[in-house]
């Protein structure tokens, strides 16, 4: 029989509809049923694609004796991660304050007051490998709820004064400046790994936001190592099983130091940051290889993770079939009954595969050898390998096609939506790409129709039905995206999206008295403490992103209200940001967008004009990463308006006509591409 979880709209809340354990979501009847009864809370949080959670689920939630355990002594409370970052971050920080990691599943209990006195990650069953079980815990933590309450009172008001005073921001009284994106860089480079590229060891996460970091340090100091550590890493990782070889697109993180084995989930924000982080690669470099995976990956999201709508799904599951990777793993066999045997001795000597296998007796696809050396030791060109690889890999996912695909979360979330709207409205003019560009629109379209509600955002959206205040990063990453957008198409009505919806977010977000933003609107359910991560992890942090859309805004409108509560963000972090400068990589970005003069880039010409499109070309075919670019198609004179940077910008004998200025200052117009070229680079 279904609990209550049935009637949610979460993938994950409803993996779990069918467990004994009588589970709640977070709400009113479940707190109030704890207040009435003086139970404490079991709250377990996780997500969809999550493969620890699934082995807790099976192990323990399934199992009748556990749940009617859970069910004797505790209120029960599953929680989306995704859907409901405040919580999680809340009791996250919990967990790694009695722990020291953290993780999920997250499991957490709860007084009745929602104050955490214990807590932990992933629990088996049984006692196991030093962890205690699952069953000796909850029994244990029972009895000192009935038996001990002081210690349990205690225990939640000594987390509570930690959690308070860990939310409490700091304003650095010394300015910002360039010393600390040195000592960052500094910090980064101490840990990278010289054999294998990336950071540290085992297991890997690209983090991609410290190499966006590197490659602006690059670009603003010419240090070459900088550009060396982002360039190996990207080349290692694109030849690794992160990669996936044949469908595009990027795993979670690899389980090994040499980015072979991944955990085999696709998040889409990994995706977002990486798709960019190569396509701003390709910007800095020039090299095809990183044009390539990038357009692989945003291909893959079109293919795999966009709904009919426009909205873009969330993850992909680690598993198929039960079984860990199955739908991305080959045997010598099944590629050559697809490619044939001549076509598959190739295909499986260019992708090391072999009859033992790299991963439980099959293979990750892997490129061993730099393609240029695969291409010599199988006497070709570089370019006939790559010809035979694309016609191979186009075969191969057909194939794969017919397999039992890995599980979808089809939630739509605002946040994760506007970070990959930002990377295809980038990519759609760094690759001239009009179904990148059409893309985008529909995202942005469809996110403020369906995720919008009487002018408030909503966090998420599933089978027609959107909910859940937005969070501050909801906010930002959609602005975020939006500008990205304004730069592609020049259409007036992203930018003023933009600039409604921050000034939304300063109203919601912004605490007077602290002086920062905080995660949650002023409109949200009263939590334990009110939440303000301020790291940049898996993601950016909101903070972090409406740091830096905050600033782009500044130049854009002229509004210096924006830039000032940027810089006042940026004071809250700018100790942590250079002693922790890998848990930081966004807001350094942001930092280094605040120190710089920004190339403030206006373009008046008709989009389908050569000229127009030559311009444009020299504007988004080099990384110029501190730049707003400001345009339209109409020839005569702009009135006083939104854009200052367009007022009294024309084009110069009738031809297409680039402007760039620095404080609204302006070099002398030009109508050529190389003379464009030669403001933008001097």
């Amino acid at each position: 029989m279904a609990n209550r979880l049935i009637h949610e709209s979460s993938p994950y809340l409803l993996q779990h509809a069918d467990n004994p354990v009588d589970w709640y979501a977070w709400g009113e009847e479940a707190l109030g049923r704890a207040k009435e009864e003086d139970r404490p809370i079991l709250l377990s949080i996780g997500y969809s694609a999550c493969h620890w959670c699934h082995v807790m689920e099976h192990e323990s939630f399934e199992d009748p004796e556990i749940a009617g355990l859970m069910n004797e002594s505790f209120v029960n409370i599953k929680v989306d991660r995704e859907e409901r970052p405040d919580l999680d971050s809340i009791y996250m920080q919990a967990v790694v304050s009695m722990t020291g990691h953290g993780g999920w599943p997250m499991t957490m209990f709860l007084t009745p007051d929602l104050k955490p006195f214990f807590g932990g990650t992933y629990f088996p069953p049984e006692d196991r490998h030093g962890m205690p079980g699952f069953r000796r815990v909850i029994e244990a933590v029972a009895e000192m709820y009935r038996t001990r309450r002081a210690e349990v009172t205690k225990a939640g008001e000594q987390l509570l004064a930690r959690l308070q005073q860990q939310a409490a921001p700091h304003q650095a009284q010394e300015p910002l400046t360039a010393d600390a994106l040195s000592q960052a860089y500094d910090g980064v480079a101490s840990g990278f790994d010289h054999v294998h590229g990336g950071l540290g060891d085992a297991p890997k996460f690209p983090q991609a936001m410290a190499f966006e970091f590197l490659l602006r340090y690059h670009a603003r100091t010419g240090e070459q190592q900088a550009l060396d550590m982002v360039e190996d890493t990207l080349r290692q990782m694109a030849r690794g099983g992160i990669y996936d070889q044949v469908g595009g697109g990027f795993h979670r993180y690899s389980t090994d130091e040499a980015w072979l084995v991944p955990h085999f989930e696709k998040m889409l924000y990994d995706n977002a940051l990486l798709s960019r982080l190569y396509t701003h690669a390709y910007q800095a470099t020039g090299r095809d290889d990183y044009a390539r995976v990038a357009r692989e990956t945003f291909d893959y999201v079109l293919r795999e993770m966009t709904g009919p709508e426009g909205g873009f799904y969330s993850t992909q599951d680690a598993d198929s079939e039960g079984v860990e990777g199955k739908f991305f793993l080959w045997t010598p066999q099944e590629i050559d009954a697809v490619l044939g045997e001549e076509r598959g001795r190739l295909v499986r000597r260019y992708y090391g595969v072999t009859e033992e296998g790299n991963f439980e007796g099959a293979n990750i696809l892997h490129v061993p050898h730099e393609p240029e050396e695969a291409a010599r030791q199988m006497g070709m060109s570089p370019e006939e390998l790559a010809s035979a690889m694309r016609e191979a890999n186009a075969r191969l996912l057909t194939a794969r096609g017919q397999r039992v695909a890995p599980a979808r979360d089809e939630k739509v979330l605002t946040a994760w939506n506007g970070m990959m709207l930002r990377s295809f409205a980038e990519a759609a003019v760094v690759f001239d790409s009009e179904e990148y560009r059409r893309a985008a629109v529909a995202n942005a379209t469809f996110v403020l129709e369906r995720l919008r509600v009487d002018g408030r955002l909503l966090r998420t959206y599933k089978d027609g039905t959107a909910k859940l205040k937005g969070y501050l990063e909801d906010y930002s990453m959609l602005i975020d995206g939006l500008l990205a957008l304004y730069e592609a198409t020049f259409q007036e009505r992203w930018l003023q999206e933009a600039r409604g919806l921050a000034d939304s977010m300063i109203r919601l977000f912004w605490d007077k008295g602290q002086n920062v933003l905080f995660d949650t609107g002023s409109d949200h359910e009263e939590l334990l403490v009110r939440p303000r991560a301020t790291s940049d992890n898996a993601m950016p942090s909101g903070g972090s992103v409406a740091a830096e859309v905050l600033l782009r805004l500044a130049v854009f409108t002229g509004e210096g209200d924006y830039a000032s509560r940027a810089a006042t963000e940026l004071r809250s972090v700018a100790e942590l940001m250079s002693r922790y400068p890998t848990g930081f990589g966004n807001w350094l970005c942001a930092l280094d967008f605040y120190l710089a003069a920004p190339k403030e880039i206006a373009v008046v010409g008709p989009r389908s004009d050569p000229g127009t499109r030559a311009l444009l070309e020299a504007v988004f075919g080099r990384y110029l990463p501190n730049r707003v670019v400001a345009g339209r198609e109409v020839a005569g004179p702009v009135a006083d308006g939104e854009i200052p940077l367009l007022q009294g910008k024309t084009m110069v004998d009738g031809k297409p006509t680039a402007y760039v200025c620095e404080h609204y200052a302006c070099q002398a117009p030009v109508t050529d591409a190389e003379a464009l070229a030669a403001q933008l680079t001097g």
